[in-house]
């Protein structure tokens, strides 16, 4: 990487905020909607609660693979210094083109857009005030990211520490107030599901629940920001993992509990459903409130740590030298900052968000898999690198990994051919732009 910056980046970010960021990065509004797609492709309560925890099981080997990675290339940019190194910068590049110009932004504008519907209704404001409410948080956000990495850090934390403890009360209110479990006389496995259907329908509901956990890879992009990152960062992100693993398991017994596998099935809405249950309207509203705050969240976080990579692409020469200056002041990288604040307030303006969600899920699980592969890459090249936590089960944990990966994007082609193929043109568009950079930059 070519030294083009101002000033160094300033190591803030203890064990405690490293924590943060992997569970705010990963719990977003996905535990609140997706267990009743889940619950439609399975059925039944141990079907659901299998295919949770198998995700979770998953989660935890892109854990182990992220944590080893984060200790053998320590550097900002996370995935895309993995794929500098490991294969080629175009694989890099393509990665940052596409964080750029599908992954965050996209997903950063669809999730702003729905912090604002919530909001709005939680405070009956008009509705046609949606767009200019998204596009105001994240400009908001983008400028107070701009003053450096801790003030962002010590907002997620909050965030991030009171929405998790809110979800663990409505887990223990559940089993409090609700004298009769849902689950008391379901089956085992639905009737009409046996042998390959079953497996089929194992991996249908596998795939959101992968998309729920998705999002441990966001500490890897602040990597050089950490207190002591060979220790801090594996750490962080395998306590953040488990703490999520178990957030997550524990929100679904509840539901099921709560309100039983056919039930979930039939609501969009289970968490608010499980709370209006026991509560009344206050819980419903009490929902509607923190899926406002996991919102903001991940909006916080967007613009935390995605900028990161835009300044590594820069700082090698493959993007506008602007984006690579760090402020002297604040050691953050604060044009790409604004610039992921712009695209996010652009897309969610033209409201193409929609559609960028899907083509983001399908390109994100591509450089997911690519990450197994340069886990075992620098395995070959890099053997002795400092590995405090190497992977367990090596090669089996990484291989898992790539499989999963692997998998989500052939059934995001099967399934929705349309997005998909649409991401595989954007993402293929950066090989022009990456060699016309190099010619003429």
């Amino acid at each position: 990487m070519s030294d083009t910056t101002e000033s160094r980046f300033a190591q803030k970010l203890n064990l405690f905020d490293a924590t943060m960021i992997v569970i705010s990065g990963i719990i977003g509004t996905g535990i609140f909607i997706n267990p009743y797609i889940v619950a439609q492709k399975v059925h039944t309560s141990f079907w659901i609660l299998a295919v949770w925890i198998a995700g979770g099981v998953l989660a935890l080997a892109g854990a182990f693979v992220f944590a080893e990675l984060s200790t053998v290339m320590p550097k900002v940019g996370g995935q895309y210094a993995f794929f500098r190194e490991a294969f080629h910068p175009l694989v890099a590049f393509l990665h940052g083109w596409s964080l750029l110009f599908i992954i965050q932004s996209g997903a950063t504008a669809a999730v702003a857009v729905a912090f604002a519907q919530y909001l709005i209704r939680l405070l009956q404001l008009p509705p046609n005030i949606v767009t200019p409410l998204a596009i105001a948080v994240l400009v908001a956000l983008a400028l107070f990211h701009a003053l450096g990495i801790k003030p962002g850090a010590v907002l997620l934390n909050v965030i991030t520490f009171g929405k998790t403890i809110a979800i663990a009360v409505l887990v223990v209110i559940a089993f409090m107030l609700t004298k009769q479990s849902g689950i008391s006389f379901e089956p085992l496995t639905a009737p009409n599901l046996q042998g390959f259907s079953l497996l089929s329908a194992f991996f249908a509901g596998l795939v959101p629940v992968m998309f729920s956990y998705g999002g441990w890879q966001n500490l890897n992009f602040v990597a050089e920001e950490v207190k002591d990152p060979l220790r801090n960062l594996p750490r962080a992100i395998l306590i953040g993992v488990l703490c999520v693993i178990a957030v997550y398991v524990s929100a679904n017994i509840a539901y099921v509990h709560v309100l039983s596998a056919p039930v979930l099935e039939a609501t969009k809405t289970p968490a608010a459903d499980v709370a209006g249950q026991l509560m009344g309207n206050r819980g419903a509203s009490a929902i509607t409130i923190l899926i406002v705050i996991s919102s903001f969240g991940f909006l916080n976080l967007a613009l935390l740590s995605a900028p990161r990579v835009y300044y590594a692409m820069a700082a090698d020469g493959l993007f506008f030298k602007s984006i690579a200056k760090l402020s002297p002041r604040f050691h953050a990288p604060t044009n790409a900052i604004l610039l992921q604040g712009f695209l996010a307030a652009l897309f969610a303006l033209t409201n193409t968000y929609d559609k960028l969600v899907g083509y983001a899920v399908f390109a994100d699980w591509i450089f997911f898999a690519l990450a197994g592969a340069a886990l075992m890459v620098f395995r070959s090249t890099l053997p002795n690198a400092p590995r405090p936590h190497k992977t367990p089960l090596y090669p089996l944990t990484p291989l898992l990994f790539i499989v999963a990966g692997l998998g989500i994007v052939v059934n995001t082609f099967i399934a929705d051919t349309t997005n998909a193929v649409i991401g595989a043109v954007i993402i293929a568009l950066g090989v022009p732009v990456y060699f016309l950079w190099k010619r003429f930059a």
